[in-house]
């Protein structure tokens, strides 16, 4: 296994140090790397995930090519226009509701998304539950107006049932994403009728099976996003949604962009907005200088074996 540590080039989800582990099987690697503040149950379908990427155990690909979105975190609109038009993508989802920041710092950035992308560009905004049922309205309306039309919202609002409320109150698509991958009954969302659009994350979720099973049963569109993961990590998604039946919108699987360096030889970035579908070779320089210093690879060593340990019959 290796313990790697990269800087991100801009603060996202409030960390500025993405870590995790590379875990070699017989069938190649595969990547652990949950959130630190997350427990040992949380973790543990991520490690499942890494495990089944290990072993080889992907279903076969039905396409070649995967569009993707670029990802704009809460930043400034000057920063936002150059990751747009830096990110060689026609889609953009653009992070909203962050902490510290007001509705009018996220129209201000929705606008310089649109003009960086132009008027043919599809915009969608990612609130991760920030809001209440109340603001969720008032916010769509006002975001929808600066980007000139949204593609849809991603979990608005923090509750399934708030979610539902929110779909009946606009005309804007509702997409879930923690409502399914972080609630003790995922199927709910499709039950309420809470959402338009499912966002489904392997590692979270437990693998690129696990996901095409949830996919299969919840009955939704489904755009396949990440984890904020390197390349090894990213494959594993785009094996996902390179084997969904349908993919009827860009996946958010270009975050390498938003790290300093990469693991592999071929770091997996889009190309005229799409991501190859491919395993990613190791790269062995890349692996020296990016290792995690000692401390930090005892505490993944420990947390490894915690989660197994927990795994265990």
């Amino acid at each position: 296994m290796h313990v790697f540590s990269i800087p991100l080039r801009t603060t996202f989800r409030g960390i500025t140090m993405r870590e995790g582990v590379l875990i070699r099987g017989e069938g190649g690697w595969g990547e652990w790397s949950p959130f630190l503040e997350y427990g040992n149950d949380v973790a543990r379908p991520w490690l499942r995930c890494a495990e089944e990427a290990a072993a080889g155990d992907w279903p076969a690909p039905l396409r070649d090519l995967v569009p993707v979105n670029v990802t704009v975190p809460a930043c400034s609109p000057e920063r936002a226009h150059q990751i747009v038009s830096a990110g060689g993508c026609t889609t953009a989802k653009v992070k909203v509701a962050e902490r510290g920041q007001t509705l009018a710092d996220d129209v201000a950035r929705l606008e310089a998304v649109r003009d960086a992308l132009g008027p043919g560009g599809l915009v969608r905004v990612d609130a991760n539950g920030g809001w209440d049922l109340d603001e969720a309205v008032r916010a769509i309306a006002l975001l929808e107006r600066a980007a000139g039309g949204l593609e849809y919202v991603e979990q608005p609002c923090a509750t399934v049932e708030e979610l539902a409320a929110v779909r009946r109150r606009v005309d804007v698509p509702i997409a879930a994403d923690e409502s399914i991958r972080r609630a003790e009954d995922p199927y709910r969302v499709r039950d309420l009728e809470a959402a338009d659009i499912a966002v489904l994350k392997v590692q979270p979720l437990g693998g690129v099976r696990a996901c095409l099973r949830i996919a299969e049963d919840i009955g939704l569109p489904v755009v396949v996003s990440s984890a904020v993961e390197s390349s090894v990590g990213i494959a594993a998604g785009v094996a996902l949604a390179a084997a969904l039946p349908s993919l009827e919108h860009a996946c958010g699987l270009a975050t390498v962009q938003l790290l300093t360096d990469d693991v592999a030889v071929s770091p997996l970035l889009p190309v005229d907005g799409f991501l190859p579908v491919t395993t990613p070779e190791l790269d062995d320089a890349a692996l020296a200088r990016l290792a995690a210093p000692a401390d930090r690879v005892a505490h993944w060593e420990r947390r490894l074996s915690a989660v197994r340990q927990d795994q265990r019959p």
